[in-house]
């Protein structure tokens, strides 16, 4: 049985390679014989990604793109070498096991200790963008996934839905949007008065330009509501989507700072 996630941002392929969605989807999957069998419906729906800072969420992007170069270059340089080969080699390694003299070969042609190496980082950066400890018992990181998980699904019955790709699940809905129910946050910036408004650009560079421009202007943190304001006509709901990941992404440049719940120019 084949799975396949398609989503071309690096941070996803990190959390899916960590040992938190491994030790979540041994536990949620079923198995075909002996061997474990992953099943989109129980292992992927169902499992609570973090909610990482966007410092968090590009080392855990940085560390997936060397895992994966990693891996590629070593197959490229060793056609026979297989992932199942470099894995098994991996955990009997790991399980403190002697090597055969085939397995030896396999650790120095895939750098299995370069593997382990980055695997070891990943577990680390993933664990902290949850806010856990890096060195958690495995029991003890299934039983914070359950209790996530109930914590998103409370959640969703208030109305409040975490997309992974929110341009394609749910373009028309804003992403993290509170139900009416939730209070209003304490820490919302105040609203900040715009004299001029703009056009919103079709294309990318001038919507980062045009982004730029408002924040500099303002006298103060940009909130979600005075972003949608400072255009003509008002944002809708799909392109204030995009404005706001424009921010994150230049937030992740350190071109963007967040000050109390709105966004500033840096």
């Amino acid at each position: 049985m084949l799975v396949n996630i398609a989503v071309e941002d690096a941070y996803y392929l990190g959390i899916l390679s960590s040992i938190t969605h491994i030790l979540w989807a041994l536990a949620a999957g079923g198995t075909l014989e002996d061997r474990p069998r992953y099943n989109k419906t129980r292992c992927f729906e169902t499992f609570p990604f973090p909610t990482p800072t966007e410092a968090q969420r590009q080392t855990i992007r940085d560390l997936a793109e060397r895992l994966d170069a990693h891996r590629k270059r070593q197959q490229t340089l060793h056609p026979k070498l297989t992932m199942t080969g470099m894995y098994n080699v991996l955990e009997r390694e790991r399980s403190g096991e002697v090597l055969s003299d085939k397995e030896r070969k396999i650790y120095q042609r895939g750098l299995v200790s370069i593997l382990r190496q980055l695997h070891n980082e990943l577990d680390a950066a993933v664990a902290a963008a949850y806010g856990w400890p890096a060195d958690l018992a495995e029991q003890e990181i299934l039983q914070r996934l359950v209790d996530l998980n109930a914590e998103r699904a409370a959640e969703e019955a208030r109305g409040l839905v975490r997309w992974l790709r929110p341009e394609y699940q749910a373009p028309d809905e804003l992403v993290g949007k509170q139900s009416a129910l939730e209070l209003v946050d304490a820490d919302a910036p105040a609203p900040v008065v715009l004299a001029e408004k703009r056009k919103w650009p079709k294309d990318k560079p001038g919507q980062v330009t045009v982004l730029r421009e408002v924040l500099g202007a303002a006298g103060g943190p940009v909130g979600e509501a005075d972003l949608a304001e400072a255009f003509k006509p008002k944002l809708s709901k799909q392109r204030l989507g995009v404005a706001v990941g424009l921010l994150e992404v230049l937030g992740g440049l350190g071109l963007v700072g967040v000050v109390g719940g709105g966004w500033v120019l840096e």
